[in-house]
């Protein structure tokens, strides 16, 4: 592994106060194209990359290792560095050699992806993986070869495929281990979760052998087989591996199965068929399978594309769920999550290594509503391990070194992380009509006041204070009403999507009797209550300026449909147009983060 934090300056990873430095700092991140200020359309703001990483004080996250960012920043260029530009360069100028035959077309690719190279590593600041993603696209768009790999990854799936297809192979899966031998004094359950632990630690120990990939294994015995399975998984997360993904034996002697929401980070050609095969074995256990694919092709990793034609890989995802969608709502996942579907795949929206500064918003929102991410191969073992960042979520990385060995790691998801699961999130919404349904009972009116929480970024602790004594002013108005007031039932932990998620579940109940809009007269109203004037970034503000509002004017048209005794109160509802891209993980609309900075 490289080195980690632990032998490397703490403030190393906080933004530079030295003027100088700050702008090496902020150089590297506009090199890279991986500033959100600069390029808002591409990466990820700090909402979303919060979804995934949990970024201390004063750092920015960065899509590499440790060792790699301290070296950028020391701006030495030490040897480990230029080896892995190398490593990069000579991928090019094999994926030219390999893929071109005309000779003047060949010298004239190579001189440009050269030329290209020394100019993107001139100064040192490219993370290797951006060089690589940038000079395959260069090949990509001068060749308009769609895949120059996929011929190459077809035959790999293909072997792997045949292999674990064959008699020798069930029947060295299916072999009876000594520890089972003997089953008196045992349970037929107590067998079966046995069973499951050898199977799974037997389908991992297949990663340790190439050939299953990269030869033509017919005639080969059970015996090989054998052998291949009965390889110990090293690593300290082996053990947890097994523990998370098969029941175990509660301390009332039952075995309890946790299914669970697992995020799947695919690898590489080849070895994503045994993937596939443990895969199936996990959903047959009961656990849900989120799989994610590169978005374009990268080399011999699987990508989308790779999973929907590749005839191997379209066979065994048959009756797998497709999301398609790259900026799929939370209350759209959350169905289909729910659904009867135990195998689903998706694109990272990328086309480069693990990169979460890049990746679509179905990743990201996927990423935070998973249980787990395993992370296949040991790119991606870099990018969670070999960082000081800690993520949102529980990671087991499994990966195949040089020598053959499997190995997997965990890295639990960091204490600081506090999660709301759907099922928590439900049982708020249903707490809040309950009140509701109590003062109904009462006769009361039911209000429910929908207003600017965070549209302004930077200023939601005032729009809570402005909606709260507003509120407060409503209720003293107002005889046998009961307002419901968002701002209210904030609590740490709940970004924008879990509220959003909440409260529609509220607002369809079909208890609310006026749905109130804040209006720029309620906004004055709570600034003359608190004796100041009205700031000039609230002047002229209304509910039409909220991300949040504008969804749910929407929601409230459509409850007002079936419902038509709702009256809806506040600015007229045409106004309602503007704020159409709601932000991940945000309370504002994406646009309003620069022009608000």
């Amino acid at each position: 592994m490289d080195a980690s934090r632990d032998v490397l300056p703490k403030d190393l990873f906080e933004t530079p106060e030295d003027p100088t430095q700050h702008a090496w700092y902020s150089s590297f991140y506009l090199e890279n194209h991986i500033d959100y200020i600069s390029y808002p359309d591409i990466v990820a703001t700090p909402e979303k990359v919060n979804f995934m990483v949990v970024v201390p004080g004063r750092e920015r996250y960065y899509p590499c290792s440790d060792h790699m960012f301290s070296a950028i920043m020391a701006r030495k260029r030490p040897a480990f560095l230029q080896r892995r530009y190398d490593e990069v360069l000579d991928k090019l100028v094999a994926l030219i050699d390999l893929r071109i035959e005309d000779p003047w077309e060949k010298e004239y690719l190579e001189s440009l992806i050269r030329t290209k190279f020394s100019h993107e590593t001139a100064d040192g600041a490219m993370i290797p993986s951006r060089l690589e993603k940038r000079l395959i696209k260069i090949f990509l768009d001068r060749t308009m070869i769609e895949d120059p790999y996929r011929e190459e990854k077809a035959a790999m799936n293909r072997r792997a495929d045949t292999a674990l297809s064959s008699q020798e192979f069930l029947n060295a899966l299916n072999q009876p281990d000594q520890t089972m031998v003997d089953c008196r004094g045992r349970t037929l359950e107590d067998v079966r979760n046995t069973a499951n632990r050898i199977q799974l630690t037997r389908l991992l120990a297949l990663l340790s052998e190439r050939a299953i990939w990269e030869e033509d294994l017919s005639g080969r015995t059970t015996e090989y087989y054998s052998a291949i399975m009965a390889k110990p998984l090293s690593g300290a997360g082996a053990a947890q591996l097994i523990r998370l993904l098969t029941p175990e034996r509660s301390a009332l002697g039952a075995y309890v199965a946790q299914p669970l929401r697992i995020f799947w980070l695919v690898d590489e050609a080849g070895q994503a068929v045994i993937d596939l095969f443990i895969v199936r074995f996990l959903a047959g256990l009961g656990h849900k399978v989120i799989l994610a694919f590169k978005d374009k092709p990268l080399f011999t990793k699987v990508c989308f594309p790779d999973a929907m034609e590749d005839p191997t890989l379209k066979r065994l995802l048959s009756e797998a769920h497709f999301i398609k969608e790259k900026e799929i709502a939370k209350n759209h996942l959350v169905d289909l999550l729910k659904r009867d579907m135990h195998i689903m795949a998706l694109s990272d929206g990328t086309m480069e290594e693990l990169n979460l500064l890049l990746v679509n918003a179905t990743f990201a929102r996927m990423f935070k509503e998973a249980d787990i991410v395993v992370a296949r191969g040991r790119a991606s073992r870099r990018r969670f391990f070999d960082t000081h960042f800690n993520f949102t979520q529980d990671i087991l990385s499994i990966a195949r070194e040089d020598s053959g060995e499997v190995t997997v790691e965990f890295k639990p998801r960091d204490p600081s992380v506090i999660k709301f699961s759907v099922r928590e999130l439900e049982q708020k919404a249903r707490n809040i009509i309950a009140q509701m349904e109590n003062a109904k009972k009462q006769g009361m009116t039911v209000v429910f006041y929908s207003g600017i929480v965070g549209s302004i970024p930077g200023k939601i602790e005032m729009a809570k204070k402005i909606m709260s004594i507003f509120v407060t002013h409503l209720r003293d108005q107002s005889a046998s009403t009961f307002v419901i007031n968002p701002s209210e039932h904030f609590e740490q932990g709940l970004d924008a999507d879990d509220l959003m998620y909440m409260w529609e579940i509220v607002q369809r109940s079909g208890l609310i009797d006026i749905w109130r809009f804040q209006s720029y007269d309620d906004i004055v109203t709570a600034f003359g209550l608190m004796g100041k004037k009205v700031p000039p970034e609230w002047v002229g503000k209304d509910a039409t300026y909220s991300t949040g509002c504008t969804k749910e004017m929407k929601i409230a048209l459509s409850v007002q449909d079936t419902n038509p005794e709702m009256q809806i109160i506040g600015p007229p509802r045409e106004k309602f147009i503007r704020r159409a891209e709601y932000g991940i993980g945000s309370l504002f609309d994406r646009r309003l983060g620069s022009e608000c900075a």
